[in-house]
């Protein structure tokens, strides 16, 4: 079971029937597919989609495997960092974005397909975004506010629709702030408005929405995600 940062057990989140079963028949098929031909695409799925059931050693563990058969995957290293942070292993986290960061630096960006696709059935996020964005976030939770703003600075550049500039613009905000630079997080806020086009969380729009005092603190308890379980992480991480 993942453990806070106090040491205290933290229990399975809630979530639907429907949802539970959803995902475990996603699993069971992810396994298959594993087992009957290991390829990294297979090896990738299998881990996401143990991780998304909340068995994040278990994940941990298949990243590990495949980077013994493939080194060289900036892949792995982003999924398995991933899932140091879910299990508070922030150093961990740090060097695996770290590396692939330096993996992926003269390879193409790649869009990275959604777990639990969106409305529209359209990924917003690709590889190198991923890795960036995870990285300053790892940062970001270990203190590292100086790293965090470079990293996101850089993630900003891998940003290419509305979601991913929202998300990115949101945690480079909090930690210009951070820092006391109020300034340079004014300069954030400049481009964002309330046009823009959300398909998958608009936590992130409504937050620096209200920064610039166009929305109330009391409005952001009353999210607009598109399922009960995202509405509950949407939440809990209002800032």
């Amino acid at each position: 079971m993942t453990k806070s940062l106090l040491g205290q057990e933290l229990p399975v989140p809630a979530m639907s029937a429907a949802t539970a079963a959803r995902l475990q028949a996603n699993l069971t098929a992810a396994e298959a597919n594993f087992a009957a031909d290991p390829t990294l695409e297979n090896m990738i799925w299998y881990g996401r989609r143990l991780a998304y059931i909340f068995r994040y050693d278990e994940a941990i563990q298949v990243f590990t495997d495949g980077l013994e058969r493939y080194p060289d995957s900036h892949e792995l290293r982003r999924h398995r960092g991933h899932r140091y942070i879910s299990t508070r292993q922030f150093d961990k986290a740090i060097a695996d974005f770290e590396a692939a960061a330096q993996l992926a630096a003269d390879r193409p960006v790649a869009v990275e397909p959604d777990g639990t696709p969106n409305r529209l059935n359209q990924p917003v996020s690709n590889s190198h975004f991923n890795i960036w964005y995870h990285l300053g976030l790892s940062y970001y939770l270990t203190g590292q506010f100086a790293k965090a703003i470079d990293s996101y600075h850089t993630c900003m550049t891998y940003s290419d629709n509305d979601d991913s500039i929202t998300a990115t613009s949101d945690w480079l905000y909090m930690s210009l702030r951070r820092l006391n630079r109020p300034a340079e997080a004014a300069a954030v806020l400049e481009p964002i408005h309330s046009g823009m086009t959300i398909v998958e969380s608009p936590s992130y729009l409504n937050r620096l929405l209200m920064y610039k005092g166009e929305r109330t603190p009391e409005s952001l308890l009353q999210p607009e995600e598109e399922t009960p379980e995202s509405t509950a992480i949407a939440i809990a991480t209002q800032g």
